[in-house]
């Protein structure tokens, strides 16, 4: 991650083809030692191609992934309603039962 993250930052930077050099120089300068075999596969993966449009492609792959979040939200939205009202009688009958002490506390 550290590689990619080094290569996203050149780019940025302006150096639109980092080599496995110049990302090993920047990772150098905040005391991370770059892996070699990575590194060469990174640059050869990524050469020739526009990160911008590398970036855009995978969020859009990643937008149509289902999500735990949103088939729970869909769940709830629903049957929401029915699941509200009966934890409200719960909590009515919970309030009725919370009287066996007959008034008294425990530290009373």
């Amino acid at each position: 991650m550290r590689h990619v993250a080094a290569y996203l930052l050149l780019t940025l930077g302006g150096n639109t083809s980092p080599q496995a050099s110049d990302i090993q120089k920047l990772l150098s300068t905040v005391g991370v030692d770059a892996d070699e075999s990575r590194l060469e596969t990174l640059v050869a993966e990524l050469k020739g191609k526009d990160v911008n449009e590398l970036i855009s492609e995978g969020a859009s792959k990643l937008a149509s992934v289902p999500s735990g979040g949103a088939a729970a939200g869909g769940a709830a939205a629903a049957g929401g309603a029915p699941a509200a009202e009966e934890k409200k009688e719960e909590k009515a009958e919970e309030k009725e039962e919370s009287d066996d002490d007959m008034g008294f506390g425990l530290f009373d």
